[in-house]
């Protein structure tokens, strides 16, 4: 079969298409068919920065992509619910020893897949599975409920754009912050008040949406350096879920405030061997809240084809990406 592969770690151009095995169907798992894919910040850094990542890290030669939506083409021996010719999607490959979705064919672990939403294209599922566990994972371990000040830092981007629309969808009444009129608009037609961090300070937006007492839950898809911010924006005994927290911070404030920091890790499965079967349900709950019309993946504007993933690469690097960016297999 026909892949993408990389032979050494650096910039984009150390793609190149390549013939390699189909895999073989085993037990537990499925063969798909891959119909697209799409591009995480973790592909990028796999790629460019190899071995520095670690357990992430694959051998050479690889197949990267975690992401990916498609159709069932085996079924191994001690699956149930699954069928040749079901369209499936989630995100299982492209690190350690996965072989990723950047290839005709993938072997996947049942218990990291679902069955597609029905209402979206394969192009759009192909952007939800990663972003979508992410988001989730981090709001439920914040425990988003009914009425809730909720603040999204960074709603206009992959994961932010998903927690921004669950966070409504679980009851919040949810604030984003975002960069410029795009974003902001990008952010108010998903559902949530948008908040230009340029031009409005912390102490200003707390004041002015929740009147000083600050917000219930902050969902960071930020970090970083940004998790003061985070501290400072949140209400007494909040919770504050993140995607990025490798950082050196003062705690002093999430202390004062007994605030409780979640920090979201979804490699963790894949990786590991670890629950794997807990992803396999958030995919099946995230298809229903698709398929309710209560969350849309956005994609970037630009289209992209299999022999075009070091442009879907720089695209995502550029920064101007609006949404998912997602290769067509």
């Amino acid at each position: 079969m026909k892949a993408m592969t990389i032979n050494e770690f650096g910039e984009s151009n150390v793609f190149t298409v390549a013939n390699i095995d189909k895999p073989s169907v085993k037990a537990g798992h499925v063969v798909i068919k891959v119909a697209a894919s799409s591009v995480n910040t973790v592909d990028t850094m796999i790629r460019s920065m190899g071995e520095a990542l670690g357990p992430i890290t694959p051998a050479l030669p690889a197949v990267l992509g975690m992401d990916f939506a498609g159709t069932i083409e085996e079924v191994g021996e001690g699956v149930t619910g699954f069928a040749v010719g079901d369209e499936v999607y989630g995100c299982a490959g492209g690190l350690a020893d996965l072989q990723g979705a950047l290839a005709e064919f993938m072997l996947v672990d049942v218990k990291l897949i679902a069955h597609k939403p029905k209402s979206i294209s394969m192009r759009e599922a192909a952007a939800l599975p990663l972003v979508g566990i992410t988001a989730y994972e981090g709001l439920i371990r914040a425990g988003v409920s009914q009425g809730q000040k909720v603040l999204v830092h960074g709603g206009s981007g992959g994961v932010g754009h998903v927690a921004l629309q669950l966070a409504n969808y679980f009851g919040g009444d949810v604030y984003s912050t975002g960069g410029g009129d795009a974003q902001s608009a990008l952010i108010e037609k998903l559902g949530a008040t948008a908040i230009n961090y340029k031009t409005e300070t912390v102490a200003d937006y707390v004041e002015k949406h929740t009147k000083g007492a600050g917000f219930d839950v902050v969902y960071d898809s930020i970090g970083g350096a940004n998790l003061t911010n985070s501290f400072d924006a949140a209400a007494l005994n909040g919770h504050i879920a993140t995607t990025v927290s490798m950082v050196e911070l003062d705690l002093t404030t999430a202390h004062f405030k007994g605030l409780s920091l979640h920090v979201v890790l979804m490699l963790i499965p894949m990786l590991h061997d670890h629950k794997r079967e807990q992803h396999g349900e958030i995919l099946t709950k995230l298809a229903g809240i698709v398929d309710a019309g209560k969350l849309t993946p956005v994609l970037d504007e630009t289209n992209f084809n299999f022999t075009d993933i070091a442009k879907a690469h720089d695209r995502l690097a550029s920064g101007q990406a609006v949404g998912k960016v997602v290769v067509s297999i």
